[in-house]
């Protein structure tokens, strides 16, 4: 795989830094991050250029090519992961990216008459038609593949047969208004003195209310081939987070959404509705559990873990399988708005977190690297029953982007690149937001004094 091979080494030369685009003149295109020692890259080349929410593929399958929002106009771009280029694909004001192909070369969006304003997005129960297009990312071929009549489409199975999302029986407005360009919700609300509230404490607000709406859901999915549309769960419950395996084409994750220390947030369940399975159990008031994720194998779901919230902090796995789960701990500073694996299940990542966010981190504004240690029986004396007890283990960081000038109302959403060697991430630390790639290693030129 030669991922970033040109791009980086163009950017050692200095011939990246001395080409910015002219919308970004003062934004450098890489730099070796003072506080840590590895390389940064901007891949994007727009200012509004956004990479994907942290669990939706936004890699192609053979780990070349990964895609990217872009704005004014608004529209789909492709970044060559070999050579650094961007080239725009598809342009359309009331477009929005939903997630990779994991099989083809199709990148598949959303069409939905009014979305440029901002105005549907902010109104998140979405009663109005949305088209689903599949765009090939080297021809710019387009293809309809379905008009869903209302309601949210989340994820794809892994042979893109199945699209599933999830509708409200009625419109429910969280965020107060249009979004800001640089972040990306709006949520407001006032405390029993009538002072705002921040950013954090008013999200909770708004979350809760939508939650005790107890608005009827259904969980649908849709035939790619033929566009048919059948509901496969009903509930209300507030369904969010809906992530087919990455392996099995027939199994679901999915969350009860509100705030986290009141819902029994995660679950499983088949295509076909049956066998729905909680995959974590609260054991004490204030214990939170949430943004969870599947490893590439399909085989553990990840997940962000408060015992109790704020105070200590896991991230957590279990067994889809045979249940068997780890908690590896973190200090305070290490919490991430988002953690996520690599490929090959070696390494973590997070995106860090400001002083307002749960952790209330003094120093947490860091993209990190993980690698987790077991903590294995002192002198290899095992209790009884310890293989059927939760394994703990400890996450060892290494800071790799210092984010003390981004804003977190903008969520970094890290991601590994395929071949395991860059963290992606959109920052808006130089005002617009835009894609950044930071490489996992440091090479030979950054190591020393680091």
């Amino acid at each position: 795989m030669l991922m970033f091979k040109v791009l980086a080494g163009l950017a050692m030369a200095g011939v990246l830094a001395a080409a910015p685009t002219k919308a970004d003149e003062s934004i450098p295109k890489s730099w070796i991050d003072k506080d840590t020692g590895h390389r940064v890259i901007r891949l994007s080349e727009e200012a509004g250029s956004r990479s994907l929410y942290f669990h939706q593929n936004a890699y192609s399958a053979d780990g070349k090519s990964m895609v990217i929002s872009v704005d004014n106009p608004k529209g789909v771009a492709v970044v060559n992961l070999e050579d650094g280029s961007v080239k725009r694909i598809y342009e359309d004001p009331d477009v929005g990216i939903l997630f990779m192909g994991p099989s083809s070369r199709n990148v598949y969006v959303t069409r939905i008459e009014g979305a440029g304003t901002g105005e549907v997005v902010a109104k998140n129960e979405l009663q109005q038609p949305t088209e689903v297009l599949a765009i090939n990312i080297d021809s710019g071929k387009v293809k309809h593949v379905a008009t869903v009549s209302r309601g949210k489409v989340h994820s794809i199975n892994k042979d893109e047969t199945l699209l599933i999302g999830a509708f409200a029986e009625q419109e429910y407005s969280m965020e107060s208004g249009p979004r800001h360009a640089r972040f990306e919700a709006r949520y407001e609300a006032t405390d029993k003195n009538g002072n705002p509230m921040s950013f954090a404490d008013a999200k909770e607000v708004r979350i809760n209310e939508r939650l005790e709406a107890r608005i009827p859901m259904q969980m649908f999915v849709v035939d790619t081939r033929t566009g048919e549309q059948r509901t496969i769960h009903q509930a209300t419950d507030w369904l969010n987070h809906i992530q087919f395996s990455p392996a099995d084409p027939n199994k679901i994750m999915f969350c009860h959404e509100g705030p986290w220390h009141k819902v029994d947030r995660i679950w499983t369940m088949n295509v076909d509705g049956s066998d729905i399975r909680k995959m974590h159990t609260r054991t004490m008031n204030m214990e939170i559990a949430g943004h969870e994720f599947f490893d590439a194998s399909g085989e553990r779901i990840f997940y962000d873990l408060q015992t109790p919230r704020g105070e200590v902090f896991w991230l957590a796995s279990v067994d889809v399988n045979t249940g068997k789960r780890v908690w590896r701990h973190m200090p305070r500073d290490y919490w991430s708005v988002h953690f996520n694996i690599s490929p090959d299940g070696s390494l973590f990542a997070g995106d860090g977190g400001d002083e307002e966010m749960v952790a209330h981190a003094e120093d947490g504004k860091w993209i990190y690297l993980f690698r987790d240690e077991p903590i294995n029986d002192v002198a290899g004396i095992s209790a009884p029953d310890a293989k059927s007890l939760i394994k703990p283990a400890v996450l060892k960081a290494e800071r790799l982007v210092n984010m003390e000038n981004h804003d977190y109302r903008l969520e970094p959403n890290v991601t590994f690149t395929p071949d395991n060697k860059w963290v992606v991430f959109r920052s808006n630390m130089h005002g617009p937001v835009h894609v950044y790639a930071v490489e996992v290693a440091k090479t030979n030129d950054n190591k020393e004094g680091n």
